[in-house]
């Protein structure tokens, strides 16, 4: 059974939601019903799959271990690399075996549940998160949560442990549920009527030998409409797993905001896989320019976060794949330009103000 896929996935994920309904509409907390279905669910996309479910198991055993032993002692370096070190290993393992065909360790979801891992392990170095706040079945609630597991979005863990734990009101969650099964209803119909019927067109072909113009229109009309099918079949998924998140009162956060009408590059990665971007702004981008401006390296901290961000951002969507590695460059060469060009502008209009401010030109003098 695939998740959002499969029409044994929508029969179960019905029948489920009655009694999700039922729960949250007498004000009583889905907490441990959404644990139970998690796993369920889970269980049901790996059965037939005895060596992913092994892999999986076996990531479960070695994060929780992990965080564990860090939380012990939290501020410790040398714990907090050797945790986030085993946490990232089996993703580590299959990104790099993928390019040579193997996909050791390979499972279902392996990229989404490392992202929740290292997170963990990151708040709680950063003492956002105790020890009491690392029960087994929170963290295997927000590890499982079967509407994020397989694609996202991605979630933070103290915003969906706040929801885990909150009892919305009768009238609240009623909102909540409504909203969820039409998040549902429109993600089905991006997925499997819109981006069904571009699929229907789209057909790739490498540059042929007929006239340049033909052969150029039939590349262009190529990516348009690869681009079409990819949001159309991704923003459906995420659509359905926000709605399904929503009935069990988790309100997933939103992962595509009309990408197609962004005014730049950067704009756009502002739009495109919203908690992808983010998490990588928070947990990588932001981390490196915090080390680097803590040693004055002012000059550094404005380059290589940039450096590092994109191709790991496109290495890790394409399993380091030339053309999604190429993207990445593309992208950081694109942003940095434009950061530079905003730096200098700013610079400009200080030079400028101190300027006027000295002369008698400045508003208001």
């Amino acid at each position: 059974m695939t998740l959002f896929s499969d029409a044994s996935f929508f029969i179960l994920l019905a029948v489920a939601i009655v009694p999700a309904a039922v729960i949250g509409l007498t004000e009583h907390s889905l907490r441990h019903y959404g644990v139970v279905l998690s796993a369920v669910l889970v269980a049901a996309a790996f059965w037939g799959q005895p060596v992913q479910a092994l892999g999986l198991v076996a990531y479960l055993v070695l994060s929780r271990c992990a965080l564990c032993w860090l939380a012990r002692d939290p501020k410790s370096e040398r714990r907090f690399v050797a945790a986030s070190l085993v946490t990232l290993c089996p993703l580590l393992v299959y990104k790099v075996s993928a390019v040579f065909s193997l996909s050791l360790w390979g499972f279902i979801g392996i990229s989404y549940i490392t992202f929740k891992g290292i997170q963990t392990v990151m708040e709680t170095h950063d003492g956002l998160i105790t020890r009491k706040d690392l029960g087994f079945e929170d963290w295997l609630y927000f590890l499982l949560f079967f509407p994020q597991f397989s694609s996202g979005p991605i979630d933070r863990s103290r915003r969906f442990a706040a929801d885990a734990h909150g009892i919305p009101s009768r009238d609240e969650y009623a909102g909540l549920l409504a909203r969820g099964i039409l998040l549902l209803l429109l993600g089905a119909v991006y997925k499997m009527v819109i981006a069904t019927l571009i699929h229907r067109y789209y057909s790739p072909t490498v540059w042929g030998t007929g006239d340049f113009g033909t052969e150029l229109w039939a590349q262009v009309k190529t990516a348009y409409l690869y681009g079409g099918y990819l949001f159309f079949d991704f923003a459906g998924y995420s659509f359905m797993a926000m709605g399904a998140s929503y009935c069990l009162g988790i309100r997933c956060p939103r992962n595509f905001r009309a990408p197609f009408i962004a005014t730049d590059i950067f704009d756009f990665w502002n739009r495109w896989h919203i908690t992808l971007s983010t998490w990588f702004r928070d947990f990588v981008f932001m981390r490196i320019t915090r080390w680097l401006v803590r040693r004055r390296s002012s000059r550094a901290a404005s380059v290589w976060p940039n450096a590092v961000f994109w191709p790991t951002c496109s290495s890790w969507a394409s399993g380091m794949a030339l053309q999604l590695t190429t993207l990445g460059m593309v992208s950081f060469t694109a942003c940095f330009s434009r950061q530079r060009k905003a730096s200098r502008s700013a610079l400009g209009s200080t030079r400028l103000t101190a300027m006027t401010s000295g002369s008698g030109f400045s508003h208001g003098s």
